[in-house]
């Protein structure tokens, strides 16, 4: 491809690829200068130049020698609509999703509807990029714009047709999910989270919304979980862009859910679509799960599935990584279940989905994590506390925090829980206090495989260990 195909002016120089990091800038390379919170990409142009950038995309007064300069006012969005007619062709078919919690198990939930109906599906996000054969750890929710874009399109040439992805509020705000024509997007729900980087929770909700006013095609479909309180907001905005609208849950036009039963192993659901009542078992426990089942279905619905198989295939769906994941049967026969609840919201649902299955005790172990908000540290131990009857607070990925200082934000909040810092002695500590009649839940880190203490990252997975210590 050539620059001039790209931007007019551009001429006959060929484009061979596109990088925000000046380490990664080869020959024709566009690079894209953007200001960050920590570092100033348009420090590095002088260097991203010398290594053979051709353009740099970056604000109108920012200097730019040796390169052509595409000034834009709003640089980032720029350099993704670029790169992304670069990597084009993408899959015929992208969701996406977004919230506060229930993004991965939703558009993960979305991949496995899809599949049962015949599709080559994917998804993309915190669990990696995921296929019917493969996943591919990215590290990171929303990667950047440039490896999300080119995920994308090598997933299309191995001939995936529809792709589900999370999109993160840091995502949004960064533009990181631009280019893409989004046919449908889901709102799970919104909480307290990422207060560190968004500042307040209407700067927060705001990052949610551009999935809406903004990403989603203008004539696509929003997919919306009715029954959380930030809801109308997102319909509003539907109603304003005159999108199309499916809504979802106890309150959902769409797909209403009548009733919901737990069992043993999951919970038998009973829903109204299309003027018709279905029964389905789910097999996974919660309300929140039923909750994410139900978005992944109208995001199915909104793409061309059909309603009445959309709502039996749900029976089929396997549990997603690290999201109420049953990791081991103590000796005793406690359950010991995973989650990667790492926020009050999130630790009180999967706590709430824990609880009508728990005929004697709910044991909790959790902590917070580091240099992130500390407002909700606290409201955590306050709601383990609250809502489950032996609470072991322990540490997190404690990053560049003091992991004791940590804990005692958390313990403000949960008057009578026992203190071990160290996670597997706690996780120990939690097996070996089960009894029969109990349940365990190890909370805050899910599907990760490490614990990142300072700058290291120390192998660590909940369910490994929690399989160790009860064969211990």
């Amino acid at each position: 491809m050539k620059l001039g195909e790209l931007v007019t002016g551009g001429g006959g120089a060929s484009v061979t690829g596109f990088a925000i990091d000046h380490r990664k800038v080869a020959p024709g390379t566009i690079f894209g200068a953007f200001e960050g919170t920590r570092v100033n990409g348009e420090d590095f142009i002088p260097a991203a130049v010398a290594a053979g950038a051709i353009a740099v995309v970056a604000r109108p007064g920012v200097t730019v020698e040796g390169a052509l300069h595409i000034a834009s006012d709003n640089p980032r969005q720029t350099f993704a609509h670029l790169a992304a007619q670069f990597f084009a062709p993408f899959p015929e078919t992208v969701v996406a999703v977004t919230g506060t919690n229930g993004k991965t198990s939703t558009v993960e939930m979305t991949r496995q509807l899809w599949r049962m109906a015949g599709h080559h599906a994917a998804s993309i996000g915190t669990l990696g990029v995921t296929t019917s054969d493969d996943s591919v750890s990215t590290g990171l929710t929303t990667p950047d714009v440039v490896t999300f874009l080119s995920n994308v399109a090598g997933l299309a040439r191995e001939g995936v047709t529809h792709v589900a992805f999370e999109a993160s509020s840091h995502g949004l705000s960064q533009y990181r999910t631009e280019g893409l024509k989004v046919i449908a997007a889901a709102f799970t729900n919104l909480s307290r989270d990422h207060l560190d980087y968004h500042g307040d929770m209407a700067a927060y909700m705001t990052a949610k919304l551009r999935l809406f006013s903004e990403v989603l095609d203008p004539n696509g479909t929003a997919v919306v979980w009715a029954d959380d309180p930030q809801a109308a907001r997102v319909v509003d905005l539907a109603h304003a862009r005159r999108q199309r609208l499916i809504t979802v849950g106890e309150r959902g036009g769409a797909l209403r859910l009548v009733s919901r039963d737990p069992t043993l192993l999951g919970q038998g659901l009973v829903i109204e679509a299309e003027d018709r009542e279905f029964k389905v078992t789910l097999p996974l426990i919660g309300a929140y799960q039923a909750a994410n089942a139900l978005t992944a279905a109208g995001l199915v619905i909104a793409t061309g599935g059909d309603v009445g198989q959309t709502i039996a295939n749900l029976a089929r769906l396997q549990p997603v990584r690290g999201r109420l994941e049953r990791a081991v049967i103590t000796r005793t026969g406690a359950p010991v279940y995973v989650d990667y609840a790492h926020t009050p919201d999130a630790l009180e649902a999967a706590i709430a989905a824990l609880k009508p299955h728990t005929a004697g005790r709910l044991i909790v172990v959790f902590g917070a994590g580091g240099d992130r908000d500390h407002g909700k540290r606290e409201l955590m131990g306050e709601i383990a506390v609250r809502y489950g009857d032996l609470v072991i607070v322990t540490d997190d990925n404690p990053r560049s925090e003091d992991p004791a200082a940590i804990r005692a934000e958390v313990l403000k909040g949960a008057p009578g829980a026992i203190e071990i810092g160290d996670r597997r002695s706690a996780i120990a500590y939690a097996v070996g206090q089960a009894g029969a009649e109990d349940i365990v839940l190890i909370a805050g880190k899910g599907h990760e495989q490490g614990q990142i203490v300072g700058e290291l990252v120390l192998p660590f997975d909940d369910v490994s260990v929690a399989r160790e210590e009860a064969a211990a």
